[in-house]
Parts: C-alpha cells; structure tokens; sequence
C-alpha cells in the first residue's frame, strides 16, 4: 500500500497536464522590475556625482586660469611693484581704463595706474567665474613682498577662494610669483 502512495504523481493546478508554461508570472515581473529599478538609481547617481566632479574640475581650472591670467599681467607690468597690492585700494581698486575695450581705445597709463586697472578687471573676471562667497573680500588676495636685498626676488601671492555648491570647506588656489631683478643691461 505504501509504494503506491510515494509514487503516485499529484497533478499540478492551473496547468494541463503535460504541458510546458509559457510566459512569465506577475512575481516574476515585478521581481525583475524591482532589479531593473535598483540598477537604474545606480546609475542615477553615478550620474550625479560625474556632474559634481566635473563642476569642480571647471571651478578647479577657472582658479588656475584667473591666477595665472594676473601673473601674467604682474610680469608684463613688474614695475608697477606694490601698486599690485590689494590692501593698497582697500580691496576695491577701480578701473581707469588704460586697457582698450570694444567701445573705448584706452588711456596711456603709468604703471601704478595699469596695476590698479589690472586688479579692478580680474576682480570682475573673478567674480563672474567663481561662486560667490559669503564675504567677496575672503574670496580673493594679491599680496606684495619687497625684497629684503636689492639682489632678491619681489613676492607676489595671489590667492582664490571658493565654496563649491553644497561643500561647506572653501577650496583655494594660490600661487606665489617671483619677479627676479634684472641687472644692468
């Protein structure tokens, strides 16, 4: 009487007997849309972070860009000296049009003048590409450090500071310039 029991065979329900199932079950699908939906939020956040990354990399390179642009202004105008100094115009130097612009074709200035020229435009450079900060005064420096002999080098100490979007850490790029002096020619 045992065997008989063990080996008789339970039909299945819902199905024909010997018949293969054909499609997928709603578990099924709803498993498989559950998987599908974690792997996309994955990628929505890779997504995210690239796009974080590469702000900073543009903020990173917009600093660099604008301390070297005045590095290069400071070595075309080395004898402007302390006139590049921002503590010399309390931190507000004005413009006096010693560059040409598309309306005006500029003044003759004297060095001092063109430093103070130099320092208004690449403050406004530096303001319309980097992210305010909560004091503009914080944001940006120029130090000047007269040599101490006649034979060293003059210092200059340029320094931009940032705040990315949602970082409360201000990052800052700085860079010192040394201007040698030249001997008699």
């Amino acid at each position: 009487g045992d065997d008989r029991i063990l080996g008789a065979r339970m039909p299945m329900r819902g199905r024909a007997p010997g018949r293969a199932q054909r499609g997928i079950s709603l578990v099924e699908a709803l498993v498989a849309l559950l998987v599908l939906s974690v792997g996309m939020l994955g990628i929505a956040g890779l997504f995210v972070e690239s796009v974080r990354g590469s702000r900073s990399a543009l903020l990173r390179t917009q600093a660099v860009n604008l301390v070297s642009d005045l590095a290069e202004r400071i070595r075309a105008n080395a004898t402007a000296r302390e006139a590049y100094a921002l503590e010399t115009y309390g931190g507000s130097p004005a413009e006096s049009g010693c560059a040409p612009t598309a309306e005006d074709a500029g003044n003759n200035c004297t060095p001092a003048e063109l430093a103070q020229d130099d320092l208004a435009r690449w403050i406004a450079a530096v303001r319309a590409n980097m992210p305010a900060m909560t004091n503009p005064q914080d944001a940006i420096d120029v130090r000047y450090v007269a040599p101490a002999n006649p034979d060293d080098p003059e210092r200059y100490t340029i320094r931009v500071s940032w705040r990315e979007p949602g970082s409360e850490t201000p990052l800052e790029y700085r860079n010192d310039v040394l201007i040698v002096p030249r001997g008699p020619a």
